[in-house]
């Protein structure tokens, strides 16, 4: 709120200003250079020719700047040595009652430079857009520095699994202390010959040494 209300007594103050040096300015450029030089010859203004000049472009190009709000600190600086200059060359001899519009705008202009004209000019929107240039640049940088250190980060060796639960490359071990599965009975034609002589060795075995019948 403090701060609304600074920009928008800066923005009347640089408005008021900026038209009371354009008009002193103006009226100089409609007397001509010469004539402007000649009034601060008779003042004992030095180098008068240079100082008419200086003057005239400086009442009306920096009043209209300070309208605008833009280069403030520079047009104040400027201003601020035409208003100097009048009130030593000029109007200080002649009591505070013909210096103190002189005065005042050098005042004013001494503010301006130190502060600057508030966010309600050009000066204001030029630094608010460099500022958010300035944070997208910074969040743009921020994104690709993140996504060059994951692409360079380096990625996990995946090792497959065979279909028993080994992963690929390493030999299978064979578990400890697991007993042994039992074979699964072979078939009758699996048999050879000599089995199937065994086989039959060992049923009539039974039948040579059963006892006799008592």
């Amino acid at each position: 709120m403090k701060r609304s209300l600074f920009d928008l007594a800066a923005l009347i103050s640089r408005v008021t200003i900026g038209v009371i040096f354009i008009a002193h300015g103006w009226q100089k450029w409609q007397a001509g250079l010469g004539a402007t030089a000649q009034n601060f010859t008779q003042t004992g203004v030095p180098l008068p020719q240079l100082a008419a000049g200086f003057t005239m472009v400086a009442e009306i190009v920096g009043g209209a700047l300070l309208i605008l709000g833009l280069f403030v600190r520079l047009s104040a600086l400027a201003l601020l040595i035409v208003s100097v200059g009048a009130l030593v060359f000029v109007h200080g001899s002649q009591g505070i009652f013909e210096w103190e519009l002189v005065g005042s705008l050098a005042a004013i202009c001494l503010l301006f430079l130190a502060v600057s004209g508030g966010r309600l000019g050009l000066d204001g929107l030029l630094r608010r857009i460099h500022r958010r240039r300035a944070e997208r640049e910074l969040a743009e940088n921020g994104t690709t520095k993140r996504t060059s250190s994951a692409t360079t980060r380096p990625a996990p060796t995946s090792r497959e699994s065979t279909p028993g639960g080994t992963p690929s490359g390493e030999t299978p071990t064979r578990p400890m202390n697991v007993p042994r599965q039992p074979r699964a009975p072979r078939s009758v034609s699996d048999l050879s010959d000599q089995d199937m002589r065994d086989i039959d060795a060992i049923i009539d075995e039974p039948t040579k040494r059963r006892p006799p019948n008592r």
